[in-house]
This record gives structure tokens, C-alpha cells and sequence, in this order.
């Protein structure tokens, strides 16, 4: 349907549900597209016959993240609560989960993927959470991170907004499987049939429900404290407003506290 901004297919006689964030070339996680990852979500729960779910991208870039614009006051709290409800949804898909990551994949991209079971990703793909440099942080991949990676290398992308190559992404365990750049889908399709294909689809939800517990229990003890945190205090912060404020007017930010401006 023209305007969807993300799709759904099926490969390998619908054993495969393939959804596509379809509005590339950023792929932007807004609220249009949220929601119709909402209602891609509708329709595989009551799915019983898929061995796997791939999210992957149209495109070169499998997301720059959230819409900045949807993080002024005034928005960002209906923004992260609907972010923040889909990532469960994910949680609960009948299948395993594989992100498939092409480019950048930043902020609530990484989010998005970061409640997927298993991640492939291009070698020379760009895995990150920038938000800091907005005078921001991340509050899901916050509670995610520390689970998939441990806290010091969480810290790092948290605190210093930088980006780990898909390789050094695959050394902190944070992605599981790398793949020569263009070779992503080729990688996939592999993967696939050799290790989900010839499996029991009622076999796999279980395991799949046993293997989130994990991240469902960051979802659910930390995430609310989180968010309650970004919206309560950090949007209190003049600085907050600013760093979102001169991404949008494309320039350097201008800081209240640490006696320099940015």
C-alpha cells in the first residue's frame, strides 16, 4: 500500500515473515512508521507456522533512528511511550527474530534491533547510539544494552555517541553473525536454511519465550524508571531542548552547563 512506511512479506512458502522498514534512505522510526510496525505486529502474533522473522531494509541503511522533530516537549512523551510498547510487542513475536543490518543502524534503530533475537550485519554497517550528542540518552537501549553487551561497552556507546563497525560490534557479542558489505541478503537467505528452515515451528516459539526472559525483565524493572527519567528531568534541562533544537537548525549546540558552549 503506497505510504506504508514499513512492509510485510513472506519467503521460503511463508515460513519466513519478512518485515521491510520502507522508507529509506533513513528509515526514520517515527510515528507513522511505529505504528505500522504495530500492525505488522498484529498480524504475525497469531502466526503458528514461521520458523524465523526478519527485519531488514529497503534501502542502504537499516535506520538513523527516531524522528528528532517528534523529541520536542510536547511530543516526545506520547513518542517514547508508543516506541517503548512496540519493543515489547517484538518480545512476544511467535518466532526467533533476526535483524538484518545494511548502513547505519543509530538510536531507535538500534533499539528496534536490539529486541530482535539474533543480529546479522554488514561488516562495514554502523551500529550506534548518538543520542548524547543531542544532549540526550537512550532510555530502552539504556535498560537493553548493559543485558546484550555488559555494562562497560554499553557505556561506551551510550556515553560517548559513538559507532561500532558491524565487525566491532560482532567482538562485544552485540551482533552475532558479519558478512562482507552487499552480501547481506546472500548471508541471510544461508542462515536461514541451515539452521531454521528444517525446524519445528512449535519448538522454536518456546524457545524463543524461554530465551527472552532476560530482556522482557529489562523491559519491564528497568525501562518505566527510564523513561519517567528522560520525560520528568532530562526534558526539564534546557540543554535537552537546545541539542535538539540545533540538530534541527543545523548547528552547533550552544550548553548551559560545564562553563563552555558546544
Amino acid at each position: 500500500m503506497s505510504g506504508e512506511r514499513a512492509t510485510l512479506g513472506y519467503d521460503f512458502q511463508e515460513r519466513v515473515a519478512r518485515v521491510h522498514l520502507a522508507a529509506p534512505k533513513a528509515n526514520i522510526l517515527d510515528r507513522a512508521m511505529i505504528a505500522d510496525l504495530g500492525r505488522i505486529c498484529d498480524a504475525l502474533e497469531g502466526r503458528r507456522d514461521l520458523v524465523a522473522i526478519v527485519v531488514g531494509t529497503q534501502g542502504p541503511n537499516f535506520s538513523f533512528g527516531a524522528s528528532v522533530e517528534e523529541h520536542l516537549p510536547g511530543q516526545i512523551e506520547a513518542v517514547l511511550a508508543e516506541l517503548h510498547a512496540l519493543l515489547g510487542r517484538f518480545l512476544e513475536l511467535p518466532a526467533p527474530t533476526i535483524a538484518a543490518i545494511r548502513g547505519s543502524c543509530l538510536g531507535g534503530g538500534l533499539e528496534l534491533a536490539l529486541v530482535c533475537d539474533l543480529l546479522l550485519a554488514e561488516e562495514g554497517a554502523a551500529l550506534g547510539q548518538p543520542e548524547i550528542r543531542l544532549g540526550v540518552f537512550p532510555p530502552a537501549a539504556s535498560a537493553l544494552l548493559p543485558v546484550r553487551v555488559g555494562a562497560g561497552p554499553a557505556s561506551e556507546l551510550i556515553l560517548t555517541g559513538s559507532a561500532w563497525s558491524g565487525t566491532r560490534a560482532a567482538e562485544t557479542g552485540l551482533v552475532n553473525r558479519t558478512t562482507p558489505d552487499g552480501t547481506l541478503e546472500e548471508a541471510l537467505s544461508t542462515w536461514l536454511a541451515n539452521d531454521f528452515l528444517d525446524r519445528s515451528p512449535a519448538a522454536l516459539a518456546q524457545a524463543v519465550r524461554a530465551t527472552r526472559w532476560v530482556l522482557r525483565k529489562a523491559l519491564a524493572e528497568e525501562l518505566p524508571s527510564l523513561e519517567r527519567q528522560y520525560v520528568d528531568e532530562l526534558m526539564l534541562e534546557p540543554d535537552a531542548v537546545e541539542g535538539i533544537r540545533a540538530f534541527l537548525e543545523k548547528r552547533p549546540p550552544r550548553w548551559q552547563r560545564g562553563g563552555l558552549e558546544g
